[in-house]
């Protein structure tokens, strides 16, 4: 094999692996990078029972503006804005600042049942300068 044809079989599969890891980066935050957790020790408001959410970032990168989605959502327990409040479509996740990698969010509400909770967006911000978290 001549030395031409060795170094464009070594370019091209390094060239593909480089354009593969820069494809993936630019996608690297998606909605489904956030999980939702939902639990009910036995605690009630009232009559309805209580459910604690935890919102989780599990990119390795810290995101911001992350919205969930959630038919019909409603509390007869008051939920604190700056966790999770209305918001277009959906709801805004600690106020829309930056979460880092593996931190939660926390919030609880009361209602007759659990409502169905998941993530519809997420921005990510890969950037590092951030010092503020929620």
């Amino acid at each position: 094999m001549s030395k031409m044809a060795l170094s464009v079989n070594v370019l091209v599969p390094a060239f593909l692996l480089l354009f593969f890891v820069q494809g993936a980066r630019s996608e690297k935050c998606t909605p489904a990078s956030i999980e939702v957790l939902q639990t009910s020790n036995g605690e009630k408001a009232g009559v309805d029972p209580v459910f604690e959410v935890m919102v989780r970032n599990r990119c390795e990168c810290a995101v911001r503006g992350v919205i969930l989605g959630s038919k019909g959502f409603s509390s007869s327990l008051p939920v604190d804005p700056k966790l999770f409040r209305k918001e277009g479509n959906g709801y805004l996740v600690g106020d829309g600042s930056l979460i880092q990698s593996g931190a939660v969010v926390q919030f609880r509400y009361a209602w007759d049942r659990a409502f169905e909770i998941g993530p519809l967006a997420v921005q990510e911000d890969c950037s590092g300068l951030h010092e503020f978290t929620v």
